[in-house]
């Protein structure tokens, strides 16, 4: 059969024969093949693929691009009983999922076969928690940390079917100073999503969008770093930043060599004033990053963004200069089924869960989140506390060699490809380590001072729980020597369950511990408070992890939280139960954190209508911290 090409027709190969769709008339056949071609003018072009599963929106328009996840691969293990077994496993997932695999700990290989040519970009959006990437045999990419992305550039690619491995290693050693043994699981697997990019000479590598307020008017600080994929002659370029329909154009001077990065910076001034990004209505505005060469677009890279402003007065946090209260929960990246590889269903049922209790925020304990579900944060107004990935380490733990260089990377990893999301309004780090010695001391003012030269537009805090008191709660004496690093003062809390005392005036003598330090003055939060429950416990005499003693302790725990004119706002620890370390179980029944207001299936606890009805009430929405 021949048909003769226009700029309508698509070509699908069927059997052994061709078949034409001109002007949208079907010819009909047997049976037809995945592979196709799309036709321009009677040339063939690259297809343009819809990747919206790798976001909530297309990032690209001209750089093709496609998932290479949602889909099966082959995986075999390493180690153990059924090392060399092949086995089907859909990516992205956690091989504890898979039967026979749910206690393994060690090294497994995921392996695909694609079919592309030329400059190729693959991104891993997350592999848990080390990855050594493979491409025909040959290795392209080395990766430490299970929760920010990563990306191997292969120049020169012969067009063709290539075979995809990844080699991944989820064990305890010294090796991983920030996945150790702790009060959640580190899974093995790829666990979120991998695309497939097609590049030519340079691609534009990161936008940063930073709104300003002058004078009450919206700007946007603009930053564009492009980078080179291969050598190529010097070349006037510029890099196109459109915003609600206005332009603005950045020169720039190429790089030249492979790898070289070029950074030009701006500023977008609107045509008509954009509308602001709040809880109340989070509107988001397409911005849409274009490399021009020689007049014509070679690349592009689109992000969404909110115009909103964050700001500390005094002891207050303000969004566009209004007060805000942060009624919020510490949610881990876990359900059950899934582990920490939700699907996007996933992560919106929880974001649905934690509204209809009235939270206005998240907190991403202890890690980086996937950027789907912060794409669901910017989209429906939920404010979130995002941190790097720590969590309860001593002073020996973080003198590990490997301490520093693998949170600077973690860092680094977090602020460059999260920067966008107006949903983000506070950095966190270094959850309850040891920032009460000197040389804790010393890596948290690193880590902060990092922060800073990363990102100026946001507040930096961590959270703490260095402090002493008596058995029975009182005299609470303040351990912590960092006050004076971070924005905002944040500790986590647990009266009514670690120790029995009255939570306000367990708060009072906290304050008053912190008003002696150079943390006086600072915005508060509470970053964790809480208390256990087993679902379906049940003991009308109060007893602790009944389901009756978690509702009255954290409705103790969040009416005096919630009242306190020092503070301004609240993270429940925590929205869901999560499995955690083999290690751990002597301190949690059923090896899990029970403190979730819904167990890892998301059943609701008594807590669940507790917490509902005082973040909802009426008293509450108004804002704290006067």
């Amino acid at each position: 059969m021949v048909c003769k090409p226009t700029a309508t027709t698509v070509y699908f190969t069927v059997e052994h024969e061709t078949i034409c769709l001109p002007g949208g008339e079907l010819w009909r056949a047997k049976k037809l093949t995945i592979h196709f071609n799309f036709w321009k003018g009677g040339q063939p072009a690259t297809p343009r693929l819809r990747t919206e599963m790798l976001r909530q929106f297309e990032t690209h328009t001209i750089r093709p691009q496609q998932e290479l996840s949602e889909t099966l691969w082959q995986f075999r293990a390493l180690q153990g009983a059924l090392a060399g077994v092949a086995t089907a496993a859909v990516v992205p997932s956690c091989w504890e999922t898979l039967p026979g695999y749910e206690a393994y700990r060690g090294e497994g290989i995921y392996s695909r076969k694609f079919t592309a040519g030329g400059n190729l970009r693959l991104e891993f959006k997350g592999v848990s928690h080390t990855a050594s990437v493979r491409l025909d045999g040959t290795p392209i990419a080395h990766h430490y940390n299970a929760y920010t992305p990563f990306a191997a550039i292969v120049p020169g690619v012969p067009a063709g079917e290539h075979t995809l491995e990844v080699q991944v290693d989820n064990r305890f050693s010294p090796a991983s100073a920030l996945h150790t043994p702790n009060d959640y699981t580190t899974y093995g697997g790829i666990i979120r999503p991998v695309a497939l990019e097609q590049l030519g000479d340079y691609y534009i590598k990161w936008v940063h969008y930073t709104p300003q307020r002058q004078g009450g008017l919206w700007q946007c600080a603009v930053e564009a770093c492009v980078c080179a994929v291969a050598d190529a002659p010097a070349a006037a370029m510029a890099v196109e930043i459109t915003i609600d329909g206005t332009a603005l154009v950045l020169p720039l001077n190429a790089p030249q060599t492979p790898g070289q990065e070029c950074r030009v910076a701006g500023v977008w001034q609107p045509n008509q004033q954009p509308a602001a990004w709040s809880p109340q209505a989070p509107r988001l505005y397409t911005a849409t990053a274009r490399l021009l060469q020689g007049g014509s677009a070679v690349d592009d890279l689109i992000d969404r963004i909110g115009f909103r402003e964050i700001r500390l007065e005094g002891r207050q946090i303000l969004l566009n200069g209004e007060r805000i209260c942060i009624k919020g929960f510490c949610r881990h990246e876990d359900m059950a089924g899934f582990g920490c590889a939700l699907p996007v269903q996933a992560m919106q049922r929880d974001l649905a869960l934690m509204k209809d209790m009235g939270a206005n925020s998240v907190r991403t304990t202890h890690y980086p989140n996937d950027e789907r579900f912060l794409d669901l944060c910017d989209a429906q107004g939920i404010l979130v506390w995002e941190e790097n990935h720590a969590r309860g380490l001593g002073e020996a733990d973080m003198r590990n060699p490997n301490f520093a260089p693998q949170c600077e990377q973690c860092n680094a990893e977090m602020v460059e490809n999260h920067y966008n999301h107006p949903s983000i309004y506070i950095w966190g780090i270094l959850n309850e380590c040891a920032s009460e010695t000197e040389y804790g001391r010393g890596c948290y003012q690193k880590q902060l001072a990092q922060l800073r030269s990363l990102d100026k537009s946001r507040p930096l805090s961590f959270a703490t729980c260095r402090f002493a008191h008596q058995p029975d709660g009182s005299e609470v004496t303040v351990k912590d020597i960092c006050m004076d690093l971070p924005d905002v003062v944040a500790y986590n809390i647990y009266p009514l369950w670690y120790f029995d005392i009255d939570v306000s005036a367990f708060l009072r003598q906290l304050h008053g511990g912190i008003e002696a330090t150079p943390g006086a003055g600072k915005p508060f939060l509470i970053s964790e408070v809480g208390a256990g429950a087993v679902y379906g416990c049940h003991d009308p005499g109060l007893c602790k992890w009944s389901e009756e003693y978690q509702a009255d302790a954290l409705e103790k725990q969040l009416t005096a939280i919630l009242a306190d004119p020092l503070c301004s706002g609240v993270y429940i620890w925590q929205f869901g139960d999560v499995p955690v370390s083999r290690e751990w179980f002597a301190a949690r029944p059923r090896s899990h954190n029970n403190k979730g207001v819904v167990d890892e299936h998301r059943h609701r606890k008594l807590a669940y209508a507790t917490v509902k009805r005082i973040f909802t009430a009426e008293a509450q929405a108004k804002p704290c911290a006067k």
